[in-house]
């Protein structure tokens, strides 16, 4: 098991690489992600969260009671177009457990990415998953929900992220109430 790297860690600022395709440790990287992913119970993990600097998602917006799991791996994703009006909804972040902080996002996102026979795919989502895909690919780009929000909710945001921090927040955690 892989364990989730929490904020400030540096990393999580930092614009990642490509990947290659044909890098047969991906294979085992994004199976590490989604077991990680799922464990934490999130619907989305990109690379630098784990600590490695690639370009590479996991993502599994699909999760019901039922316990079957479709998770989508997503390399080198790059946001193609969004559009819609911009929506405010409490985003949470295995990397900054304890919190839910209110993002602006357009409602829809297509997303153009790789496999791993480096075929190259579309996604469209709405609803939760374009927020996800946009969330995912913000972490890629050295992004946090802490440089997403609106500067007055980040100061909110990082002096609650303290406290729970200080209170023993765990990756998957939104609240501690």
């Amino acid at each position: 098991m892989i364990n989730v790297v929490l904020s400030p860690d540096p990393g999580l600022n930092q614009v990642c690489e490509a990947c290659d395709v044909a890098d047969k440790s991906l294979q085992k990287l994004a199976k590490q992600m989604i077991k990680t992913m799922y464990k934490n119970a999130g619907c989305g993990l990109a690379a630098p969260q784990v600590g490695v600097n690639k370009r590479l998602v996991v993502i599994d917006c699909d999760q019901d009671d039922t316990g079957e799991q479709n998770p989508i791996i997503l390399i080198n994703p790059t946001i193609v177009e969004t559009w819609g009006d911009p929506e405010t909804a409490e985003e949470g972040c295995l990397s900054i457990p304890g919190i839910t902080i209110p993002i602006s996002r357009p409602t829809f996102a297509r997303v153009r990415f790789f496999d791993f026979d480096g075929e190259e795919w579309e996604i469209e989502g709405d609803g939760l998953l374009g927020r996800c895909l946009q969330h995912e690919i913000d972490h890629l780009d050295g992004i946090t929900m802490f440089e997403r929000c609106d500067p007055m909710d980040r100061i909110v945001a990082l002096a609650e992220y303290e406290q729970a921090l200080a209170a023993g927040a765990k990756p998957g955690e939104t609240s501690l109430s």
